[in-house]
């Protein structure tokens, strides 16, 4: 599956819900791309935040770890998903 830069004009091939786009201006392009890369940034530090895997022993001879489950760090990455998300709704719209 081949993809499309979201800043492209070629963005509206794809899309089965939006059927009919306007061609964004430069500023409005760069806006975009600015939303979207503050909130991967956002997003890596969240990440950061996480809770490292433990060591749990073995089983047959190989090891595993309990895994985490960050709780509140899950509902803030989806909570800037959803910020961005509504940020480039209003710059396309």
């Amino acid at each position: 599956m081949s993809t499309i830069d979201s800043a492209s004009d070629d963005r509206t091939a794809n899309n089965a819900v939006r059927h009919k786009y306007r061609v964004l201006s430069d500023a409005e392009k760069a806006q975009m791309v600015a939303v979207k890369d503050k909130g991967a940034e956002f997003l890596a530090l969240i990440d950061s935040l996480r809770t490292p895997e433990q060591p749990a022993g073995e089983v047959d001879g190989v090891p595993y770890a309990i895994g985490t489950f960050d709780r509140e760090l899950n509902i803030a990455a989806e909570r800037v998903e959803e910020a961005v998300m509504w940020a480039v709704k209003h710059i396309t719209a």
